[in-house]
């Protein structure tokens, strides 16, 4: 039997676009003779779909679009992940239907709904409860039993540290045993799973190794489709899998690219090279994020502050790959405090990226904030003073924004997003912030890809040191520490979970480490008010949802580290 994979972008909510994109698949896969094609979880409403499953309008009109792709399933069966509504009971599932001959012969229910960071499922959905391997979950199809599990279901019967690495877990598991109702291994001839697993730096080899030992557990080839594209603060990679019984990875999709892939049962398959995650596929994950939010969004040109410095030239970059290079504007914005290395940096970075730049002096308007509320024109040299250049500036762009229909895109990056290091409505302005959960020894390295053939990014931005430019002779690590160390501690503390004592036990002062901490705690007020922002971490600071805004935690100083 030929199978059809499909790895496709939906756009949430967009149930005619994304049923039309569905249709168009299933017709390419009939021409080419497939006899099923499979899709993502959750391919018709787009994932994920939230409040919008609350409302009875949306979820009768996702009906009615499963209904309309019934017919179209004559000669070539169609799995498609989509929600199922009963009446008589009142409840949604996250299901898979089966549809063969303009009917539905057989339908899934997800069972593991996972309700960890920005997933709710059980506030919206009901759970099966038939386990995944379970007769309920066998459908038969022209001669073929399908055991079809729905996202983290087929993880299930995993423990939680079966795969973590030094990192972080990769993968979501839930607690409980594994159950095998089937009559025997021998009686199901394809595993498939239908998932939505967002893009996590580092985690490509642990779901490879998850869907190889499942393959090989049960002696039986696995399909694993999956969702690529962006949607809000997700960002999904695709990269869907096949793998024989003998756990080989045998075909797998491209990462962050919509592709339909193959695989014919009667057909001898060799292994195939498993992709190496590399910078590359952050800097994908990234322009991917930012160029899905613009479409999907229906913009076109996006607007940014140019700095001189390694984080603006960054987004930068990662626009004109996601937009191309007439639809971004680069506005750099001296002030007093500001070198000029700094603006020929900024206006070389244009050059080399052939995008429109614009130079605005905030001089003046700076001048004129310290004679109001000084009385006088001479300096104190306060934080406030500081924070008005930041504010001037994003007076500016939001300006440029609104009477020239531009985007303002955020240049923020985590290592000082999670200090607090930003200036509420000035430098955190932006209607998306897609460097956020990327430290800024990770801005580095991005910057060292984009240069890898030749100079795009200057490379005195990269040599000298960072600066927020506010007062004279202003570097970063006169407020923070030194980045390598910053970032270090901060992954330790949000990704690994460690006490402060087991990250002092690893080799760092106390004190720092407590100054860290507390710093990411108490500057939550801030992260609630950030823009949107891309996750590649499994602890991203989106939605400032990691600690109580109001909270005083108290550590002890002599922690033990249990806990």
């Amino acid at each position: 039997m030929k199978i059809a994979l499909a790895q496709i972008n939906p756009i949430i909510g967009d149930l005619s676009g994304n049923k039309e994109k569905i249709l168009s698949y299933v017709e390419q896969a009939r021409r080419e003779n497939a006899e099923l094609i499979v899709f993502s979880e959750l391919a018709l409403t787009g994932w994920p779909p939230k409040d919008l499953l609350l409302r009875k309008e949306f979820i009768q009109a996702a009906e009615q679009a499963n209904e309309d792709i019934l017919p179209h399933s004559s000669g070539i069966g169609v799995l498609l992940g989509t929600i199922s509504f009963e009446p008589s009971t009142g409840k949604l599932y996250n299901s898979a239907l089966l549809m063969d001959d303009g009917k539905i012969t057989g339908r899934v229910h997800k069972t593991r709904l996972q309700n960890r960071y920005l997933f709710d499922e059980t506030n919206y959905f009901t759970s099966a409860q038939a386990d995944t391997f379970s007769q309920e979950n066998h459908l038969s199809f022209r001669g073929f039993q399908l055991v079809v599990a729905i996202g983290e279901n087929l993880y299930g019967h995993f423990q939680q540290n079966d795969y973590s690495n030094d990192r972080n877990t990769c993968v979501s598991f839930t607690d409980g045993s594994f159950t095998d109702n089937s009559s025997s291994s021998e009686s199901t001839s394809l595993l498939i799973n239908l998932s939505a697993i967002p893009y996590q730096y580092g985690c490509l080899e642990n779901r490879q190794k998850i869907l190889s030992d499942t393959a090989v557990k049960h002696q039986t080839p696995l399909l694993s489709v999956n969702q690529v594209g962006a949607n809000d603060e997700l960002v999904f990679d695709g990269s869907s899998m096949v793998f024989d019984k003998a756990g080989n990875l045998i075909c797998q999709g491209k990462a962050f690219e919509e592709q339909l892939l193959y695989y014919d049962t009667k057909a001898s398959h060799t292994d195939v090279a498993c992709p190496k995650e590399d910078i590359s596929w952050v800097y994908q994950a990234l322009a991917l994020g930012i160029q899905d939010f613009f479409r999907k969004n229906r913009f076109q040109k996006m607007l940014l502050g140019l700095s001189g410095g390694v984080d603006s030239a960054l987004t930068a970059c990662l626009g004109v790959e996601a937009l191309g290079r007439e639809n971004i504007l680069g506005v750099y914005m001296p002030s007093r405090y500001s070198p000029e290395n700094s603006r020929d940096d900024a206006k070389l970075l244009a050059d080399n990226l052939s995008i429109e730049y614009r130079v605005l002096p905030i001089e003046k308007l700076f001048a004129d904030y310290i004679h109001l509320m000084n009385g006088k024109e001479e300096i104190i040299g306060d934080l406030a003073e500081e924070n008005i250049q930041a504010r001037i500036r994003g007076n500016l762009l939001m300006f440029i924004s609104n009477r020239e229909g531009h985007i303002l895109i955020n240049t923020s990056n985590k290592s000082e997003s999670a200090m607090g290091y930003s200036t509420l409505y000035g430098d955190m302005c932006g209607s998306l912030s897609p460097l956020a959960d990327i430290p800024k020894t990770m801005i580095y390295r991005l910057c060292d890809y984009i240069n890898r053939d030749s100079e795009v990014i200057p490379v005195n931005t990269l040599t000298k040191p960072p600066s927020a430019e506010l007062r004279p002779n202003q570097t970063d690590q006169d407020s923070l520490p030194e980045y390598p160390v910053l970032d270090a501690i901060i992954h330790m503390f949000l990704e690994e979970k460690l006490s402060v004592n087991e990250i002092v036990h690893r080799g760092y002062e106390r004190e720092l480490v407590l100054k860290i901490v507390n710093s990411i705690e108490r500057t939550e007020f801030k992260k609630r008010q950030a823009a949107p922002m891309l996750k590649i971490t499994s602890s991203s600071l989106s939605r400032g949802g990691t600690f109580p805004m109001l909270q005083r935690f108290q550590r002890n100083a002599q922690d033990n580290g249990s806990v």
